[in-house]
């Protein structure tokens, strides 16, 4: 009973996905008629706004769009750490054999786009892009599954969500291992000492929100200044929540029971506040309810409707606004290898590695999942919206001139791989499945 409430609860998640994915869309939108606007000055002054304090000798000064893609992105980083944590303890990846599909597609996915951007990329003043079309966003991807309704099947909603897991995870040790600035050493043996005591004190059973919000701000931090990207620290945070409850169903029932009794028979005052008897019961009601919720489920609960309905869109609207007059001087060839690379290397490599990882037997897809709704999926995989366009403003950091060509290309590739494999899903689901009871 307890592992089933912890288990995903896949619908309420791609309703809330996709969502957030008409979220960005407006986002990006207004992001783009404001940018080429008479008013375009206006919409770069606020993101090139500084804010930051100094004390001494220590300096927290950036401009706000650093704020957003290096402090709320670290937020967004930290959810996913807690939906892969849990995904590998109680999920859809916690047995090999759930974890092979969605993993031999995810590494179709991240691959073969970096062999295509390789393979058509000519300007080695660009080289460093290699990692913008691996990425997948989920929320578009979903949004764009939920439009289809019953025409598909909850497992390929299944399957796409624990694909993005896998793909998450292969962008975030590519941020870390080849976007990261040179590393001060004892700056960032001070956060892993940081992070060891809170998994030493995770592993004891102890968990406080109070010293994990005091310690990730200083964590956090420590990332920045140590030259990783703060925003591995938000996925590191997230490895020492605890997942387990302190007390179980049976207990928390039986104790419900004796709180209700001793309410009903706790003196009741003619006002409108509570009695010290019922004041003392409450209490003890809110000590065992914090008891009987997983800190990890509780937190990403919580979370999860900031970071999907504020954090991404926000993060949309600071980096979509490219500037599209002829004024502005793009990069064609960047442009079309990255919407290449989006649209053929997913849609080539996550069908080819699915199909061939199923020849020799090192995986099984479910019987409801056709070979249409496989390459109609691989091209969703092609919707590289949030993690895409992040990994082009670390890419291309030192070189700012390319970073409206890679969002230019990544929305092009986007927009015609959501559009395929939309039309693919559409006219090849001829079927309706049924829905699931809530």
């Amino acid at each position: 009973m307890i592992k089933k409430a912890l288990v995903t609860p896949f619908k309420k998640f791609i309703k809330i996905e996709a969502f957030s994915g008409i979220l960005l869309l407006v986002a990006t939108i207004i992001a783009l008629i404001w940018a080429n606007s008479p008013y375009a000055d206006t919409y770069q002054a606020i993101w090139d706004y500084k804010l930051g304090f100094s004390i001494q000798d220590f300096e927290l000064n950036k401009p706000l769009i650093l704020w957003v893609n290096d402090g709320l992105m670290a937020i967004f980083f930290f959810l996913i750490g807690l939906e892969i944590k849990r995904e590998f303890l109680i999920g859809e990846l916690n047995t090999v054999k759930k974890i092979a599909f969605p993993l031999f597609g995810a590494i179709g996915g991240m691959t073969i786009p970096v062999l295509f951007f390789f393979l058509l990329n000519k300007s080695p003043e660009t080289t460093e892009g290699w990692a913008i079309p691996m990425a997948t966003d989920i929320a578009f991807a979903l949004a764009v599954l939920n439009l289809l309704g019953n025409r598909v099947p909850l497992s390929l909603k299944v399957f796409l969500t624990a694909f993005a897991i896998v793909d998450d995870i292969g962008a975030v040790l590519v941020i870390a291992l080849f976007y990261s600035e040179s590393i001060n050493l004892g700056l960032l043996a001070a956060a892993m000492a940081l992070l060891g005591f809170l998994y030493f004190v995770s592993y004891r059973g102890y968990y406080s929100r109070f010293m994990l919000l005091i310690f990730g701000i200083v964590i956090w931090t420590l990332f920045l200044k140590s030259g990783i990207h703060p925003t591995i620290a938000g996925i590191l945070l997230a490895f020492s929540i605890p997942v387990r409850q302190k007390i179980h169903t049976p207990d928390f029932i039986d104790n419900l029971m004796d709180i209700t009794n001793n309410i009903k028979k706790a003196e009741v005052i003619n006002k409108p506040i509570l009695s010290k008897e019922q004041i003392r019961e409450i209490d003890d009601l809110e000590d065992w309810t914090s008891k009987f919720q997983s800190p990890l489920q509780h937190l990403e609960h919580g979370l999860h409707g900031w970071v999907a309905y504020f954090i991404i869109p926000i993060f949309a609207f600071a980096n979509a606004g490219v500037m599209l007059n002829s004024d502005v001087q793009l990069e064609t060839s960047l442009i079309t290898v990255i919407a290449a690379s989006l649209v053929l290397g997913n849609s080539i490599g996550v069908t080819t590695i699915i199909l061939f990882a199923q020849r020799i037997r090192l995986i099984s897809i479910p019987n409801d999942i056709t070979f249409k709704h496989i390459i109609g999926v691989s091209f969703l995989a092609g919707i590289g919206f949030t993690m895409s366009i992040f990994v082009a403003s670390l890419a291309f950091k030192n070189n700012p001139a390319y970073i409206d060509s890679a969002k230019i290309g990544i929305l092009l590739g986007s927009f015609i791989s959501a559009l395929i494999g939309f039309f693919i899903l559409r006219v090849g689901s001829t079927k309706k499945y049924r829905r699931t009871k809530k």
